[in-house]
């Protein structure tokens, strides 16, 4: 668990925005779901963005249905590639998590300004097959995790932590 005392290396610079990107192969649900929870409940301070290796095109309507139940406005979402992001001109990422294990053993372009990254996988709900109950409740397991973990993640003292110990809770968040 965190500490909250004052720690011996520098913390991290002060800042009032962070930009996070939610990284998966298909960039059609957990990473949406992601982006949605960030930006709902980061704001002012975070700006989520997603993205993905080899987007599918579309979003899937399951994820969109998890974000709506949770009052999470839904318009906007597309399902893009990563390299919109290690352009020149795209915004600066403070952090970068992979949610999918696909993407996590990719070779990621490299982002301008070096982000902390960490891998937080999170089962696939696009890949269940069955029941329209089963699917569901695919899609509502892998929004409450990823609300737990994005939850834990804006409980963290950034301001006042080193980068080690931010890297080494990010990383751990992953395993929540």
């Amino acid at each position: 668990m965190l500490s909250c005392a004052p720690s011996s290396l520098a913390a991290t610079d002060m800042k009032d925005h962070y930009n996070v990107l939610f990284l998966c192969t298909g960039n059609s649900a957990r990473s949406i779901m992601a982006e949605g929870l960030m930006n709902a409940k980061g704001e002012p301070r975070f700006r989520a963005y997603s993205a993905g290796s080899h987007p599918a095109g579309s979003v899937r309507p399951e994820a969109l249905r998890q974000l709506e139940a949770a009052h999470i406005p839904t318009t906007g979402f597309r399902s893009k590639s990563w390299d919109e992001f290690a352009k020149p001109d795209a915004p600066k990422m403070d952090f970068v998590f992979t949610v999918c294990d696909n993407a996590a053993n990719e070779v990621c372009p490299i982002w301008p300004g070096q982000p902390m990254t960490a891998h937080w996988g999170v089962a696939d709900p696009a890949a269940v097959r069955g029941a329209e109950k089963e699917i569901e409740r695919a899609y509502r397991d892998a929004f409450l995790t990823l609300e737990r973990r994005i939850s834990l993640f804006l409980c963290l003292p950034l301001a006042t932590i080193d980068k080690l110990a931010i890297k080494k809770e990010t990383d751990q968040i992953g395993h929540q």
